[in-house]
């Protein structure tokens, strides 16, 4: 990564925006004053000219180092990236430019830029270091950061100017000047399909169900009825018995499915600082489940359990498909940080169950870190709509207390199995992987 200056007139220079402002003193100079003053009097009891010329220079750098003044923070910031919707893992070059826009020197500058939360540096440094910077030259300086899902806005840049001597700094947050997110957009990911409930809508589809009548799975013999389609008679029978009977087969029919990612607080955890969120890993699952499901004819929607609601009915298509792709990668209900807001279930699960269409299932891609949402998906189930689990696992055994989150996840787990919800336990390996072991893929 790179850096550079540039100068140009001062003429022109403008008011810059500055944030959390503060002036403090550095201690560099911390103590000369009481050696200034210890080494004058002994050169004086001692008639050592020298230990009283250290005294009275020592004396005149703690006078300077009281009056001295960092220079106001008169900088103009302007940021600039290499691709504003750079894809997965992408390497971004974020390009900063820095221009002293007042009228007084900047002896001491450090900069560091305000990377947006949830994306690492994978080339250079955000922080700049320079002196001097005078009015109206500019210093750039370009690192790279890593591209992930979501919209990622750069905070203000930190700063820091200090006087000639170091004596005092003056800290601040300056915001660039332009506006410059990040928008990262991942495909959905090969399809995915899960097992699903028996809870179906008039439709067909490829779910097997208990209805008798056309399909492919034998459910049962029956008395024939006059109307019964011949390649339905049991003809065997026929033969043997003499009774004309017909062959019932189990229907198969199309599902209504909401994939509902929980995006609350407690659902951001991770089994270690730079792994994936459990957050992220749902919506990863959720996109490729809603491939998955979409393709086999069932029509899915999307739903996000969050302070910031998302709702989007079950459907398919390029379009649906297309919505649900920019849903998950830019909608701030499955952001990759936490929310702030507090989340409220009961107003929540009220409001989902009346969006909720007739006879839909609900796949729900949790982390199951708190007892609140198993009471939350046992209401669900109940209450008419068949629920389903993915849950990744973020849980760690480094530490005791580690352990014992993943004992109580799993005793929470459990609890839903009991309820008769199944439940998919996602650990490191790929999600496909986790389905199969369960026995829900096909």
């Amino acid at each position: 990564m790179s850096t550079g200056r540039t100068r140009r007139s001062a003429a022109g220079r403008e008011e810059v925006a500055v944030e959390d402002e503060t002036v403090r003193r550095t201690g560099r100079w911390r103590g000369v004053s009481a050696l200034a003053l210890v080494a004058g009097a002994v050169g004086i009891l001692a008639a050592v000219p020298g230990l009283v010329l250290c005294g009275v220079v020592g004396i005149a750098f703690a006078a300077v180092s009281r009056s001295a003044r960092p220079p106001p923070v008169t900088l103009r910031i302007e940021r600039s990236v290499s691709e504003s919707r750079p894809a997965p893992d992408e390497t971004v070059t974020v390009t900063v430019e820095v221009e002293n826009v007042g009228e007084a020197i900047c002896n001491d500058l450090r900069v560091v830029d305000g990377v947006p939360p949830g994306l690492g540096v994978a080339e250079g440094s955000p922080r700049f270091a320079t002196a001097p910077l005078r009015p109206g030259e500019t210093a750039s300086f370009s690192y790279g950061i890593a591209a992930t899902r979501g919209v990622h806005r750069f905070e203000s840049a930190f700063v820091l100017l200090r006087d000639t001597v170091g004596a005092t700094e003056r800290v601040a947050r300056v915001p660039a000047a332009t506006d410059t997110p990040l928008t990262c957009v991942p495909p959905l990911g090969f399809g995915i399909e899960g097992s699903l409930r028996d809870q179906t809508i008039d439709q067909p589809g490829r779910v097997l169900t208990d209805v008798g009548g056309s399909g492919v799975a034998f459910q049962a013999t029956r008395e024939y009825r006059p109307g019964d389609p011949l390649s339905r008679v049991d003809w065997n029978r026929l033969a043997k018995t003499g009774d004309l009977s017909t062959v019932d087969l189990r229907e198969e029919r199309a599902a209504a499915v909401v994939l509902l990612v929980d995006a609350r607080e407690e659902a951001y955890r991770a089994s270690g600082p730079e792994a994936e969120s459990a957050v992220s890993r749902s919506v990863r699952a959720a996109g490729a489940l809603y491939v998955g499901l979409t393709n086999a004819e069932n029509p899915t929607g999307i739903a996000a359990l969050s302070p910031d609601p998302y709702w989007l009915a079950p459907g398919s298509g390029p379009t649906h498909r297309a919505q649900v792709r920019e849903a998950l990668a830019t909608h701030p209900a499955f952001a990759p940080a936490p929310p702030d807001e507090p989340f409220f279930p009961s107003i929540r699960l009220r409001r989902l169950r009346r969006r909720l269409p007739a006879r839909a299932q609900v796949v729900v891609c949790a982390p199951v870190c708190d007892d609140a949402l198993v009471r939350l998906l046992r209401r669900l189930d109940v209450g008419g709509h068949r629920v389903s689990v993915v849950s990744p696992d973020p849980t760690a055994t480094d530490t005791p207390g580690s352990q014992l989150a993943r004992t109580e996840r799993r005793v929470r787990l459990s609890k839903l199995r009991a309820a008769g919800i199944p439940v998919i336990d996602w650990g490191d390996e790929p999600l496909a992987v986790a389905l199969a072991r369960a026995g829900g893929s096909r």
